[in-house]
C-alpha cells in the first residue's frame, strides 16, 4: 500500500480477510503501563482463523469496506454473543488502511484489525470479556463475569447467510505454560 493512499483507493489493496482473537492479559496491563513499556507482556500471540478469504468471496456481506455478518462467540461452551461486524463499525477497512498508511507505506502481509466487534444492541451479546464486564458495571454496579482463567475456552467463528463457517473456527483454551 503506498504511503498517503486515499480512502477511495485503499480498498483495492485489501487482499485477504480473516477473523482473529486479540487476547489481552488484563492483570498484567496496569503494571506494564506504570513502567512505561506499553503492551508487551500483556499481549500474547494473536490467534488467527484457519482460513482467509478474498473480498469477493464475502459476496453481498461486503458493503462499504465492512463485513456485515455476525461474529459468533462461545465462552466455556455457552453463548456469549453474535454482534454484526459491520453495523456499528466506527471506521471501515479502507479508512483504517488510509490512516495506517498516512506516513509510511504498508508492506505486503501487513494486517489491519478493526478492533473489538460490538453493537449498540446489547441483545446481540459481546465479543469481548472486558466489554461485557463494563456493561455489567453500568447495569449493576459491579462486574459478575470473571476474566478467563486456566481451563477456560473460547470459540469464535463467522457464519454467512447460507450457514457456512467462512473462516473456520478459532478455538483457544487457557493453559499453564
Amino acid at each position: 500500500v503506498p504511503m498517503a493512499v486515499s480512502v477511495a483507493d485503499a480498498e483495492k489493496h485489501i487482499k485477504l480477510i480473516c477473523i482473529l482473537n486479540d487476547v489481552s492479559l488484563r492483570n498484567l496491563i496496569p503494571a506494564e503501563l506504570a513502567k512505561g513499556f506499553g503492551f508487551l507482556q500483556s499481549k500474547p500471540p494473536t490467534a488467527l482463523s484457519p482460513f482467509f478469504v478474498t473480498v469477493d468471496e464475502l459476496g453481498d456481506a461486503w458493503i462499504d469496506s465492512k463485513v456485515h455478518l455476525p461474529l459468533h462467540t462461545r465462552y466455556n461452551g455457552e453463548w456469549f454473543g453474535f454482534p454484526d461486524a459491520g453495523v456499528d463499525m466506527q471506521f471501515n477497512f479502507a479508512q483504517l488502511i488510509a490512516h495506517a498508511a498516512k506516513t509510511r507505506p504498508l508492506s505486503a502481509g501487513a494486517m489491519i484489525g478493526s478492533g473489538t466487534i460490538a453493537n449498540e444492541d446489547e441483545s446481540l451479546g459481546s465479543s469481548c470479556l472486558a466489554e461485557k464486564r463494563v456493561l455489567e458495571v453500568i447495569k449493576t454496579g459491579k462486574a459478575s463475569t470473571p476474566f478467563m482463567s486456566f481451563g477456560d475456552d473460547v470459540e469464535i467463528k463467522m457464519i454467512d447467510e447460507k450457514g457456512n463457517n467462512i473462516f473456520g473456527t478459532i478455538h483457544n483454551t487457557i493453559v499453564k505454560a
